[in-house]
């Protein structure tokens, strides 16, 4: 055995990087380990690089909007690889960056394969380390699809990493990957279709506002099949042929490239539980709601490879890790706090959520009020000339308090931060009201909502 560790981080994200720090800080013996360079999905395969490629599209589109009001679009186009080169300037720099601050703290870092092999050992690349406590910060990895030629497939991370941009593209899935990818695709000019097994989209996200988005989606020339099955895909000379069931009826689409955006599980079939006593679940590592094993007293986890009650997102991973660090630290039995963490889709106008949806609230018994706004003639949208836009905010009638706010529309995912903060410190729409905001800005919107 080569040394022992008061703590070892599996993975090398947001979550797991910010548990390794905050322990590391209190003079702990603090390793960490990844397969893969570190800085996790988000900056490096993930949020990050997607809203850099995004804003290529968001500048299309923009322009398209404004033609023949003073904007002349004529000739301008994206151009896909010195965009590309753009994503990378940001994200080769990532890895070493976050390393070095990792070794500046006193962690130490290593770079391999890891899988337990007792309750408080592991080894990396076959070599043994000791540990008192583990974190396990894995992440996510894309679903496994089991119809003929899956493996024609590339993935998000595949996607962001394209050299060239074909001139069609097939998504597979009905979720952020897949619409978020779709946007910045059709923009520059490729053919998209995205394909969806069940009859609405983003079903985490509301109703009416994600018929709306789906009609602006078709409106960029993206094709939205529903209640459709994959059930094959096969290399053509000149791509590849996506057989499709459409409610019993079959056929095919012939494109450039098909991407998997179905859908992630938890990173977790590689480490070996087992050895450890580990229990899972397709959630993730079964933890208590202080993020410690059910199981394995020695072991935490956090961020997308843990059965939470918080979305997949980058903050809550974040909050999660320093939540199990502290946890660690302390021998406390402290609960993250998931209240007002907004979500958003990067859609072209993009759609966002935070708190409760309509049939939510009503099935946790509240009387509530519901305000649904079409903004897509209000001044702020008029502005930059988007022709979609709208609001839903849910409202407790006994409380004053917001339960829900969602969102759709330019920019509006600056907005829902507002709507987050207020679920979160229970403010009335009373209180909100009597904020004054700057104008003429989107948060000048905000009263007029309510």
């Amino acid at each position: 055995m080569s040394d022992t560790f008061d703590l070892v981080v599996i993975g090398a994200g947001m979550a797991g990087i910010a548990a390794a720090n905050k322990c590391a800080a209190q003079g702990w013996q603090v390793g960490i380990v990844d397969e893969l360079p570190y800085g996790g999905t988000c900056a490096l395969r993930g949020c990050d690089p997607k809203k850099i490629l995004r804003r290529g599209a968001e500048v299309i589109d923009a322009a398209q909007l404004m033609n023949g009001t003073g904007i002349d679009q004529n000739g301008m186009t994206l151009d896909w690889p010195a965009l590309m080169a753009r994503k990378r300037g940001f994200t080769d720099h990532v890895p070493k960056r976050m390393e070095n601050e990792l070794t500046g703290n006193g962690v130490t870092t290593f770079h391999g394969h890891a899988e337990f092999t007792g309750t408080n050992e592991l080894t990396i690349d076959g070599t043994a380390h000791r540990s008192d406590r583990f974190l396990i910060a894995s992440g996510a990895t894309p679903r496994t699809l089991d119809f003929r030629g899956a493996g024609n497939l590339i993935d998000s991370t595949g996607f962001l990493d394209l050299d060239q941009l074909p001139q069609k593209i097939v998504f597979i899935g009905g979720g952020f990957v897949s619409f978020e990818f779709a946007h910045i695709a059709a923009r520059a000019g490729a053919d998209c279709v995205i394909i969806d097994r069940g009859s609405r989209p983003l079903r985490q996200f509301d109703p009416d506002l994600v018929e709306l988005l789906i009609s602006r989606t078709e409106q960029a020339g993206i094709r939205v099949l529903r209640n459709t099955t994959v059930t094959g895909v096969e290399a053509t000379p000149a791509g590849y042929r996506v057989d499709i069931d459409t409610t019993g009826s079959t056929g095919s689409i012939d494109t450039g490239l098909v991407v998997h955006g179905a859908g992630r599980v938890p990173n977790l079939a590689s480490l070996h539980l087992d050895a450890a006593g580990i229990a899972s679940g397709a959630r993730g590592v079964a933890v208590a709601a202080h993020l410690q094993s059910t199981t394995n007293p020695a072991v935490y986890a956090a961020g997308d490879a843990a059965d939470t009650p918080g979305h997949p997102l980058t903050p809550v991973a974040v909050f999660e890790g320093k939540v199990a660090a502290s946890n660690m630290i302390k021998g406390t039995t402290t609960t993250p706090d998931y209240t007002g963490v907004p979500t958003t889709v990067f859609t072209i106008p993009e759609l966002n959520r935070v708190g409760l949806l309509e049939h939510e609230a009503v099935g946790n018994g509240h009387d509530i009020a519901v305000h649904f706004t079409d903004t897509s003639h209000w001044y702020s949208t008029y502005r930059v000339a988007e022709t979609t836009a709208a609001a839903k905010i849910i409202i407790d009638t006994a409380s004053d308090q917001i339960l829900g706010a969602h969102l759709l529309g330019p920019d509006y995912s600056e907005l829902i931060n507002t709507f987050g903060l207020a679920i979160k410190l229970g403010l009335t729409t009373r209180q909100l009201k009597s904020a004054t905001a700057t104008y003429p800005s989107l948060g000048s919107d905000l009263g007029s909502l309510l």
